[in-house]
């Protein structure tokens, strides 16, 4: 009897996932020791010009500085996290490997940043600063890198190519009381 492919497929698609999250994890680890060992903290130096600076920078809070010293407030959200991939990794198996590609990049940078918050007093490492001058975007990582095309890459996969393993569109959940789909009754 032939097994189906989602079964068959299912070890594959969790070694992807978890290789692609191992290496976030070692690209952002490794990244953040060389530059914590290659500059103070608050030293920067231009890789293009002003466009593109490595910067020594330390944030205790999410994207963008928000929420400062908010360390159990992100435990639990990386736990949440971490249940999101499993359960995708579970719903999605099967399907594109797009999809395993970005459940790696979002395990490799909640597990990134994790790291750091646990061994550095909830605090991060970033290092990428890109801008002109005093109008810069926010300092970020190679963690925070994974995450950001993770998301998006996850987004875009089911907003425009969610399918079924055998190439039929996914269903839509119905809202209302199932007598008119999509309807409210």
């Amino acid at each position: 009897m032939k097994m189906p492919r989602s079964n068959r497929s299912r070890p594959g698609e969790i070694g992807a996932l978890l290789g692609i999250a191992a290496v976030v994890v070692v690209a952002d680890q490794l990244s953040k020791a060389a530059v914590a060992a290659a500059l103070p903290l608050g030293g920067r130096f231009n890789v293009i010009g002003d466009l593109v600076q490595i910067w020594h920078a330390e944030n205790s809070g999410a994207a963008f500085s928000l929420l400062q010293n908010g360390l159990p407030l992100f435990l639990v959200v990386t736990v949440v996290a971490l249940g999101l991939v499993a359960y995708y990794a579970r719903t999605l198996h099967g399907r594109s490997w797009w999809y395993f590609l970005a459940l790696g990049l979002l395990l490799g940078g909640t597990l990134g940043n994790l790291i750091d918050r646990v061994t550095r007093g909830g605090r991060v490492i970033d290092f990428v600063s890109v801008g002109f001058g005093t109008t810069r975007f926010p300092t970020f990582n190679v963690a925070d890198s994974g995450l950001t095309v993770g998301v998006i890459l996850l987004i875009v996969l089911l907003w425009f190519f969610d399918t079924e393993p055998d190439g039929t569109a996914a269903p839509t959940p119905a809202s209302g009381d199932g007598r008119h789909p999509g309807g409210a009754g």
